[in-house]
């Protein structure tokens, strides 16, 4: 892990102790703590018990071993709401806008950005695009509330830009925990951002879908996102096959043609 991102790792733990109540912590809870941060993508599904009890401390205020409040999507979502990482960023938002859905989803979609309508909402995919995703969704025999949905930043570009590289960095210790806490089976990338961010690859979205990749044990599907499907019409027929291959996987019928 480079340093500037460890950097920011810690900060963000460290964040998440004071929202928890913690004054301190022991040198040896400390460094176990930091060993255990993971290099890139956090979600590890042979850790999914302790994660699951992670979650059920959300209601109850349990702390860890070592005195230490444990990570909740609540406090994470404290944490991004306070963030002030990319200047820009910060200057053009309404309100972070952190990700929605069932916190212990299977399945996952991982889309951009927020644009001006989930700015305003502080929820993602809400406009056009969001809606036609819903379409997308509901195809599946699944609705919104079954799955989890999310961006690979927090905050809404000016003029609806893509995220810049750096911008993208800053946010993705947020979203490594924020992974690591709702431990998906499967993530569905929304578009060539959210692709190359989880991939780790130049690589275009032409040549990336209609196959699952596995990366930390997540089976990774990666897709057109809905606002290029608005603008590109005929390429919807792509992205249901794209889904075909992710409902078999999952083991959910696939409507006859």
């Amino acid at each position: 892990m480079q340093s500037d991102q460890l950097k920011r790792t810690i900060t963000q733990f460290l964040r998440s102790a004071q929202s928890a109540g913690v004054s301190s912590t022991s040198p040896a809870g400390s460094i176990e703590i930091a060993s255990a941060e993971p290099e890139s993508h956090s979600n590890n599904h042979e850790s999914g018990s302790d994660i699951s009890q992670a979650a059920t401390a959300e209601s109850t205020g349990e702390k860890d071993e070592h005195g230490m409040g444990k990570e909740t999507l609540a406090i994470v979502e404290q944490e991004v709401s306070q963030c002030t990482l990319c200047d820009e960023l910060v200057a053009n938002r309404t309100q972070t806008v952190f990700g929605v859905g069932n916190p212990n989803a299977d399945l996952v979609f991982f889309g951009e950005a927020p644009g001006r309508d989930e700015d305003k909402q502080g929820i993602p995919f809400v406009g056009r695009a969001g809606q036609l995703l819903t379409k997308i969704i509901e195809a599946m025999g699944l609705q919104r509330d079954d799955v989890y949905i999310l961006n690979t930043v927090k905050c809404r570009p000016p003029d609806n830009r893509n995220p810049l590289p750096e911008e993208q960095e800053n946010c993705k210790g947020f979203l490594n925990r924020q992974l690591a806490l709702i431990s998906p089976k499967y993530i569905c990338c929304l578009g060539s951002v959210p692709s190359k961010n989880l991939l780790e690859t130049k690589e275009t979205i032409g040549k990336l879908r209609g196959v699952l990749h596995e990366v930390n044990g997540w089976k990774v599907l990666c897709t057109y996102h809905p606002a290029y499907l608005l603008r590109n019409p005929s390429a919807k027929q792509f992205v249901w096959e794209d889904m075909q291959i992710l409902m078999k996987d999952m083991g959910l019928p696939v409507p006859k043609t």
